[in-house]
């Protein structure tokens, strides 16, 4: 039974969600030019990925959290703490979106990513990666920490503010290493795209979320290597997914 506070807590979360997918989806209006869009300045990329993480990611983590906050009842300052893991939560995913903008910087200066040379079949490659990583074993023990709070939050407790902020970070560390191909994945489908963008954030959730564990990754696994061979074989026949043209986009 839900208290309260933590009813509060998950109307705010949504509210937040939802209003990072609002300006998201203004940040990136006209900037979809398919696979490996350019990303521009370090500066504008960083702030848009932040926002797109909170919005493609708080909602599938809202029962950490809420676990998080309701162990650190029976201590002190549990809104303050619970805001400083999901800031350690964040902290993670923002340093794996500057590698992300490092790799695809590097791949596009050198035209490694350009469509009619190497970018659509290492879109297609992407994600067949991505699809294959949904049933090895090291994608399913991050899935299990992903998808047991109290099982995590218990073996890795740690008192205090700066406790609270490693074990965010912990629970990013295993949530980035869930979820890395299918970020992989969106960039191969096109990462200013907020249709793709709400199709991984699904696919995320349903992993996560949905009580039968095998059935939602054989869902995942299934739409990833749909979406490869739609690729590979007919890109123009694959929905949303725009086809770049000479030239990069620039966010």
């Amino acid at each position: 039974m839900l208290r309260r506070e933590e009813v509060a807590a998950i109307v705010a979360v949504l509210a937040v969600a939802a209003m990072a997918w609002l300006i998201t989806d203004v940040r990136m209006a006209g900037m979809d030019a398919g696979p490996w869009t350019d990303p521009g300045s370090l500066g504008v990329y960083t702030s848009t990925w932040f926002v797109m993480m909170v919005a493609m990611m708080l909602p599938s983590t809202m029962p950490m959290v809420l676990v998080f906050r309701r162990l650190k009842q029976a201590r002190s300052s549990p809104t303050l703490a619970t805001s400083i893991f999901v800031i350690g939560y964040f902290a993670v995913w923002t340093a794996s979106g500057l590698v992300a903008y490092a790799a695809l910087k590097a791949g596009l200066s050198g035209g490694i990513f350009t469509w009619d040379r190497s970018g659509r079949p290492i879109a297609v490659g992407a994600l067949i990666v991505a699809a294959m990583y949904e049933i090895t074993p090291l994608k399913n023990m991050c899935l299990g920490k992903c998808r047991s709070p109290f099982g995590f939050l218990l073996s890795s407790w740690r008192d205090g503010l700066r406790g609270a902020f490693t074990m965010g970070a912990r629970h990013g560390a295993w949530c980035l290493g869930c979820c890395w191909a299918l970020m992989m994945a969106l960039f191969a489908l096109g990462v200013m795209s907020l249709t793709w963008m709400l199709v991984v954030t699904g696919l995320i959730a349903i992993e996560k979320l949905l009580p039968w564990r095998k059935v939602a990754t054989g869902v995942v696994t299934v739409v990833l290597f749909a979406a490869a061979i739609g690729v590979a074989v007919a890109p123009a026949s694959v929905p949303w997914l725009t086809i770049p043209t000479a030239g990069p986009m620039h966010m």
